[in-house]
């Protein structure tokens, strides 16, 4: 199922990001994860927030393709991609911007992960 959410998310790489944004038609970084978690049967929550509680911890030297990871600090996350291996993942950025594939250094908030599938 790792496998599959990875090759499901990358059909909608260059969706526009919308604040809010749930579907296709444009998406927001928990959005995104929790519409393609659903498209192969795995319902998560729908925030950042709650998105977190979901799954077990893994470190990010365990990351594994399919594992969502966090960005911001414990008190505040603000961020949510899927990794994908390769220290890629694919995330919906920002307003003005579309569902791409980046690095995960990037990034200098990074904050924890999870496993949603074993």
């Amino acid at each position: 199922l790792n496998q599959k959410a990875v090759e499901t998310a990358k059909q909608y790489l260059g969706v526009p990001y919308v604040w809010g944004g749930t579907t296709p038609s444009g998406f927001d970084c928990s959005g995104l994860v929790q519409y393609v978690y659903g498209q192969i049967g795995v319902n998560i929550s729908r925030t950042t927030y709650t998105q977190v509680n979901e799954g077990r911890y893994v470190s990010r030297d365990e990351l594994l393709a399919g594992d969502l990871v966090f960005f911001g600090d414990s008190s505040s996350l603000h961020h949510v991609g899927m990794y994908i291996g390769d220290g890629m993942m694919i995330h919906a950025p920002q307003t003005g911007d579309v569902v791409k594939i980046a690095s995960l250094s990037a990034r200098s908030d990074y904050a924890t992960a999870r496993r949603i599938v074993e």
